[in-house]
Order: structure tokens, then sequence, then C-alpha cells
């Protein structure tokens, strides 16, 4: 399957063919999740961030050195008017700041 443009989970999405992780958050997984508590936030999380892309124009801004994960998608920080997405999503809840390593949502 292509995928052009979709948010696949709340940190993950497709922008004109290219995969973005958004760098300075972390949601809970939905292809896998450990509980149900945590497919239901990253549902949440998911939802909320098509939503708040969808609100109109964003930048993608790097981070650090590294330019892509070990899965080769594009570490980017996503800014609107000055302000990340990510910590939007941090402060409604179904989001937590990216401290470099996975921890558990269940």
């Amino acid at each position: 399957m292509v995928r052009r443009t979709c948010v696949v989970d709340g940190d993950t999405f497709w922008l004109e063919g290219v995969k973005i992780r958004i760098a300075d958050i972390d949601t809970p997984e939905i292809s896998e999740p450990r509980c149900d508590a945590e497919y239901a936030l990253g549902i949440r999380a998911r939802d909320r961030l098509r939503d708040l892309l969808n609100e109109g124009p964003f930048a993608l801004e790097p981070v650090g050195t590294r330019d892509e994960d070990q899965y080769g998608r594009k570490l980017r920080v996503v800014i609107r008017e000055g302000n990340s997405l990510g910590d939007r999503l941090v402060a409604e809840g179904p989001a937590r700041t990216w401290t470099g390593r996975r921890e558990p949502w269940c």
C-alpha cells in the first residue's frame, strides 16, 4: 500500500509520501497495545493529532543531528505559530514528552 498523507498513530504520520515521527513526544501504541487502556489512549492521541494537523499550516523542524530513526521515519517537531503540536498533545493528556526511551502505558 502506498501512503501519501495520513495519520498512523499519535506520534507518526505520512505527509506527501514521507513518513514523519514526531520527535518531541511519545504516545501509546495502537498496533500492539499491552492493555486496553493503552489502546484507548492511543486512539485518542491519533484522533487528536489528526485534528490538530488539519487545523491549518504547520512547519516541520529537525531536532538535533539525527534526521531519521531506525525505521526510516523523519524525526521532526511539528510547529504552528511558534508552538509545538507535540507540547499541545502532552498538555491535553494523550502524549508525554519524549525522554529518549520508551516507557510503559499500562
